[in-house]
């Protein structure tokens, strides 16, 4: 939201004042020298009575927890606050001995390696963040920088005495840019991948992926000069990076409080380590889950017999499927959700789950959303037990938007809560294994009362963590840590602890694709560890070179599904080619499981995510912060995907020794090594693209061939060294997800566990070093 026009007028109708100076006599230390209390007038306070009828902001500075300072800046303290609020820390809050020093016309407060530095000069204002041991300021409030504002403000003070409720009052902050700053994240934005310019809503919207819409928002992000900042504010937060003023990024709320968090790097990945500790680390997805999705598509038709004969297929071409999603009309239509199988489709369900399990050894994924239709026998149950949203006329919230009479499920109602657990329940009972929480961002803001009190603006966007919770709940408490799935499309900061999330719905072209991995990569960035997408888009009929292209990049994911709207996704809808591309690359995906799972692992210890953006290893690499079209699968894989029809790529490799894993069609060898940094531009047939193993990597891999996801992990490995040195080291974990010993390798020296119980060690060139059978 934009407040002025341009550098030197007020945009009209509205009203800004700002922090001008800090009152040095009003100046405290609280909180057991945890917080500097600051206040701040909005005009220089020269004289006793320029202090008369003068507007302030309080300003509460907090050292929070080791590299991270909390800021709150209030206007009117008697503001209520209904909630609900982000649960930070949960996993516990770190210990952190703040320090406070006092200087000529500053204090500074420390917070392990970041420093607040205010300046207390007269008739001046000025914050500075520093990180330890770095030359620059991290960044700095400025002249005009933090304050409040009234859109139709009243013409004079006292008129506020009498009806506020046709004026709009909003806190605003302004964090300065630094000559080349960037500004990543934000949550799933599918907007240029760089942030500067743009105006960003953390609003959750259902908008597909072609707009500046998201259904997954987060007040979250991080720059290339070391920091992160996250504003905790689940109602809108409306963020101008670099365009309300250029060299500065704007972040503001409605009403009369802001607060939010610094956090210092210096990498991405500590920023995330560290946001991540603030808002909570991601779980651990079963292993299952990282295999190939298979759905029944969104309004297609189908029965029984029609899912057995697809899976019947799918064998035929030899493409393997570890999931097998059943989407929205295993329900009778005009009755989402009822949780209950159509019988016209499937007259046993549990049999036929059953049946599916035994006859294919899939898992089963079913669509869920929290939505209740008035032609569905749940909803008079849901409506006179007080489970749905209320308008605050006392009726039930209600509309015709995706299907008639459709009301909302309260999730603030723990009663209303354990209502919907219990189908659940009962679909976990007949053979369900995931649910996909499909919506939750089309929840009301404006006339809706909720049960707890909460205000609608700030529930909006939260209501999403809520819903996955609940269906996050009962598959943990069904099938236990490290055992949980779920497939959902909406979040906010937080969501990145009940994975996984898929994309949304894309169009089916090359730059619907690339729109696509603008937004994992930001999604990412904010904090998220795992990530899918509809491979071939949503909308439309992918032509045969797109769907081919985009199975090497949803299989390249971290999680991986085939759907689409009105049609399938099914590689004999294709050409004849399409199923051996699949089957190849999901056999890739079921060999570098024993990887893929280690890095996970360490996602749940770090808050690294798996899929990321190559700044995130490559962050002295000036090149690194552009790239858009390309990523890191954990931090030994590059994966550049093609979005050319003619198989044309381009891409770039950082700094180091990269090797080759396909051949392409220039010549390019696999196995063969390349030199960073360098852009290079090649071509690709449909069983290839370009994918790099970047040197100091012990890639542990399954047996060639592999085509389950959940195997031995400690059996029957291929190791490979890539140009690993004299020293390197990686972690192994069980298909439990299990930490299980180290490979080293020192001096030449090759140290596998004893728990593997067969493997072979190469080097780069293919030389054996190690044989264990």
């Amino acid at each position: 939201m934009k407040f002025r026009d341009g550098m030197w007028f007020v945009k009209e109708g509205m009203k800004v004042e700002y922090a001008t100076e800090v009152s040095v006599e009003n100046t405290e230390i609280r909180n057991n020298g945890r917080t500097i209390h600051l206040l701040c007038p909005t005009r220089q306070v020269r004289s006793r009575m320029e202090a008369i009828d003068v507007s302030a902001l309080t300003l509460d500075i907090s050292a929070s927890s080791p590299g991270i300072i909390a800021i709150e800046a209030t206007h009117w303290a008697g503001a209520r606050d209904l909630g609900p609020h982000f649960e930070l820390y949960p996993h516990g809050q770190p210990e952190v001995t703040p320090s406070i020093e006092h200087g000529d016309h500053h204090v500074t407060l420390s917070s392990g390696d970041l420093s607040c530095k205010i300046n207390t000069a007269p008739n001046s204002f000025g914050i500075q963040f520093l990180g330890q041991g770095r030359e620059e300021q991290l960044t700095s409030f400025d002249f005009r920088s933090i304050g409040f504002a009234y859109s139709n403000p009243p013409t004079q003070t006292r008129t506020l005495a009498h009806s506020l409720d046709h004026i709009g009052r909003y806190m605003l902050a302004q964090l300065a840019l630094g000559v080349g700053e960037k500004v990543y994240g934000l949550g799933e934005q599918f907007t240029e991948f760089i942030k500067n310019g743009q105006r960003v809503r953390i609003f959750n919207e259902n908008g597909g992926t072609s707009s500046e819409q998201a259904y997954k928002t987060v007040p979250f992000y991080l720059t290339n000069r070391g920091y992160g900042v996250f504003v905790d504010h689940t109602e809108l937060v409306d963020f101008e990076v670099g365009s309300e003023r250029s060299a500065r990024c704007q972040f503001s709320v409605e009403g009369q409080r802001l607060k939010f968090y610094i956090i210092n790097g210096p990498s991405p990945k500590d920023i995330l380590e560290r946001y991540t500790t603030l808002t909570g680390k991601p779980a651990l997805p079963p292993a299952w889950s990282f295999g190939l999705w298979l759905s029944t598509s969104f309004t297609t038709d189908w029965t029984e017999e029609s899912i057995h004969e697809f899976m019947t297929k799918m064998e035929e071409v030899d493409c393997p499927v570890h999931v097998l999603h059943i989407d929205s009309f295993w329900m009778r239509r005009f009755r989402f959700c009822d949780f209950t199988f159509n019988p016209a489709i499937c007259a046993n369900p549990k049999k036929m789950l059953t049946d599916l399990k035994a006859r294919f050894n899939v898992h089963i994924c079913v669509w869920i959303n929290a939505y209740i239709a008035q032609e569905s026998p749940l909803f008079s149950e849901a409506a006179s037990a007080g489970y749905l949203i209320r308008r605050r006329s006392g009726d039930i919230w209600q509309w015709d938007y995706w299907q008639p009479g459709m009301g909302i499920v309260d999730f603030t109602n723990p009663a209303a809560c354990k209502w919907y657990a219990s189908h659940l329940h009962a679909l976990i009972d007949l053979g369900v294994d995931s649910f996909k929480t499909d919506f939750g961002e089309d929840v009301p803001w404006q006339d809706a009362v909720f049960h707890d009190g909460s205000d609608p603006k700030k529930m909006h966007s939260y209501f999403a963590t809520l819903y996955n919770r609940v269906v996050f709940g009962v598959l943990k408490e069904r099938f236990g840590e490290g055992k949980v799935c779920v497939f959902a499309r909406s979040a906010t900061a937080g969501g990145q602890t009940l994975p996984v999330h898929w994309s949304g719905d894309s169009e089916s072209t090359p730059v619907a694709m690339a729109e696509t991995l603008r937004g994992g990569l930001s999604l990412a960035t904010s904090g998220f560890g795992y990530w899918s997408h509809d491979i071939g888009g949503f909308e439309g009929l992918p032509p045969a070179n797109l769907y081919k292209r985009w199975v090497a990049f949803g299989l390249l994911s971290t999680h991986s599904r085939l759907h689409g709207s009105e049609t399938y996704r099914v590689p004999w809808h294709y050409d004849d080619e399409a199923g051996a591309v699949l089957g190849a690359f999901t056999r890739l995906k079921c060999r570098l499981m024993p990887y893929l799972y280690a890095t996970a692992v360490d996602n749940v210890r770090s808050g690294v995510p798996v899929l990321r953006p190559t700044f995130f290893d490559f962050e002295q690499d000036p090149v690194a912060w552009f790239l858009d079209r390309q990523y890191l699968l954990g931090g030994n894989l590059l994966v550049a995907p093609v979005f050319e029809g003619s198989g044309k790529v381009e891409f770039y490799l950082p700094k180091g020794r990269w090797t080759r894993w396909f051949d392409n069609e220039d010549g390019g060898k696999a196995g063969e090594t390349v030199r960073g940094p360098v852009w290079l531009t090649e071509r690709y047939g449909f069983e290839a693209l370009p994918l790099f193993v970047k040197e100091w990597t012990i890639l542990v891999l399954g047996k060639e061939g592999q085509n389950r996801v959940e195997y031995d992990y400690l059996t029957d490995l291929e190791i490979r060294l890539y140009h690993v040195g004299d020293k390197a080291e990686r972690m192994l974990v069980d298909v439990e997800g299990n930490e299980v010993g180290l490979i080293r390798v020192e001096n030449g020296k090759v140290e596998v566990p004893e728990i593997v119980k067969s493997c072979t060690v190469v080097d780069q060139d293919g030389k054996v070093l190690l044989n264990r059978s």
